[in-house]
């Protein structure tokens, strides 16, 4: 029976690990698109700490801070799962994108250029970038996903939901595909997923800005899918 004892108790624990959830909030969002509010991230979060409360277990072992910063986490991630970030144009730009690279690479037998992406586009150099930054936000989250939690360039638990890039190809293939990328997109991606800084602190790392981080993030997610959905 749910008690008045159990409610007061019930009521601090959630009070005590409100900063939790805002912390879990902060550090999610300033690796997400500016668009992304950071109320809708704690509203998420609190969620996930309700949900924490009611099936944590000390038996297990586990903190209930640990147990309920996964909680949170998750809450978050899934309320951001549900967003479809992305105009159905820009998707299709971007699958028509991904289609010229992996063109590309098979004819010329590397990573093709951003100037030679856009002229097989037909399109101007300025009007591929754009797309880039604009495609850029709906790559974000899924790919660190794949990646959080691990101090190796790629985890074994690449079971995790990833269907927009993996696809259900293995491991190997994913990694063999990232050391295929140019060095700048490779050190990119080391700084971004591995070092977690967010697009800003890469840009000074990399002696560019945060827009053009977004597009050379977006474009080296563009050539893994298209070596990951290459045909066997």
């Amino acid at each position: 029976m749910y008690t008045a004892k159990g409610r007061i108790q019930h009521s601090d624990m959630v009070n005590q690990h409100m900063p939790l959830v805002r912390r879990q909030a902060l550090a999610l969002q300033v690796r997400l698109p500016a668009s992304i509010e950071l109320d809708d991230l704690i509203q998420a979060g609190m969620v996930g700490l309700l949900e924490a409360l009611g099936r944590f277990d000390a038996a297990q072992g586990a903190s209930f801070a640990t147990f309920a910063s996964q909680r949170i986490r998750g809450a978050m991630v899934d309320e951001l799962r549900t967003r479809d970030w992305l105009p159905r144009s820009v998707r299709r730009s971007a699958r028509a994108m991904d289609e010229s690279v992996r063109r590309l690479e098979q004819s010329l037998g590397r990573a093709p250029e951003e100037s030679e992406i856009a002229r097989d586009l037909d399109i101007p150099l300025d009007e591929y970038q754009q797309l880039l930054a604009d495609t850029n936000s709906g790559h974000l989250l899924p790919f660190e996903e794949l990646l959080e939690e691990g101090s190796e360039p790629l985890q074994e638990s690449l079971n995790a939901p990833f269907e927009e890039l993996l696809d259900g190809q293995q491991r190997d293939t994913l990694i063999a595909a990232i050391e295929a990328l140019p060095e700048r997109e490779k050190l990119l991606m080391a700084l971004y997923y591995q070092e977690e800084l967010n697009l800003k602190e890469v840009g000074a790392v990399l002696g560019v800005t945060e827009s053009r981080v977004s597009q050379l993030h977006s474009q080296a997610i563009s050539r893994l899918r298209a070596r990951l959905h290459e045909p066997d």
